[in-house]
C-alpha cells in the first residue's frame, strides 16, 4: 500500500482546456514563418517549455534562426497566448476537477501545482483555483524543462513531503517521465495509447473521486 501524502498537477489539459489555445498561437507563429504545423505535431508540445516548442517548430519547418531572433518569436507567441487566456472563466475548468480536487482535501492530502507555464498564476486566477493549492511550482520557479524531474521536485520540497509520496497528474508523456523520473507515482489524464507509462490512465475527473482510485 502507498504511504500518499501529497497530488501534484499539471496545469494545461489537466485541470483546464488551455491546450488548444496553445495551439493556436503556435500554428499563428508557425504561418507566419510558412512552416506547416498540424494538430498532430502539437503533441509534442506538451509539457514543452516555450523555448524548446519552439525549436520543435523550426525543426519541423528546417528553420535555423539566431537567439535573439528566437526569443523575440517565443515572446510574440506568448503575447498571443496571454490574449486568448486572459478570456478565461471558471466555466473552462474541465469536467469533474473541482469535485476530484474537494475529495483530495477531504482526504487531508496537500496539493501542489508543477507546470512548465509561467503564466500559471494568471490561469488559476481567472479559474477560481488558487485557493486549493498548498503550494504553486511553475515555469517562474525552474530552469529545466519536463521530463526533467525538477518541477516536481520542488514541488515535494515545498509541501515537505518525499517523493515517493506524491501522486502526479499529466497529460504529457513528458510529464509522465518527469515524475518516473522523481520516484513518483503518476496518472494519465487523456489516452491509454500515449501515455503507457503511467500507473494509472483516466479520460478525465468526471465522475472521479480520489478514495476510489486504484493504482
Amino acid at each position: 500500500m502507498y504511504n500518499i501524502k501529497a497530488i501534484i498537477f499539471d496545469l494545461d489539459g489537466v485541470l483546464v482546456a488551455t491546450s488548444k489555445y496553445h495551439y493556436l498561437a503556435w500554428k499563428r507563429l508557425a504561418q507566419e514563418l510558412n512552416i506547416e504545423f498540424t494538430i498532430e505535431e502539437n503533441e509534442r508540445l506538451k509539457g514543452v517549455s516555450r523555448m524548446n516548442s519552439l525549436e520543435i517548430i523550426l525543426e519541423i519547418g528546417n528553420i535555423t534562426l539566431d537567439d535573439d531572433t528566437k526569443i523575440e518569436l517565443a515572446e510574440k507567441k506568448n503575447t498571443w497566448y496571454v490574449e486568448y487566456i486572459s478570456k478565461l472563466t471558471p466555466t473552462d475548468i474541465l469536467p469533474g476537477v473541482i469535485d476530484f480536487i474537494e475529495s483530495v482535501k477531504e482526504s487531508n492530502l496537500k496539493i501542489a501545482l508543477g507546470s512548465a507555464s509561467k503564466n500559471s498564476m494568471l490561469i488559476l486566477n481567472k479559474l477560481n483555483l488558487t485557493h486549493y493549492f498548498d503550494a504553486i511550482i511553475d515555469g517562474t520557479k525552474v530552469s529545466r524543462a519536463k521530463p526533467d524531474p525538477e518541477v516536481f521536485l520542488k514541488g515535494a520540497q515545498a509541501l515537505k513531503v518525499l517523493p515517493c509520496q506524491c501522486i502526479v497528474f499529466e497529460d504529457a508523456q513528458a510529464g509522465i517521465d518527469a515524475a518516473i523520473n522523481a520516484g513518483m507515482l503518476s496518472i494519465g489524464i487523456g489516452s491509454k495509447d500515449i501515455l503507457k507509462k503511467a500507473n494509472l490512465v483516466l479520460s478525465g475527473f468526471s465522475n472521479i473521486i480520489f478514495d476510489k482510485l486504484e493504482l
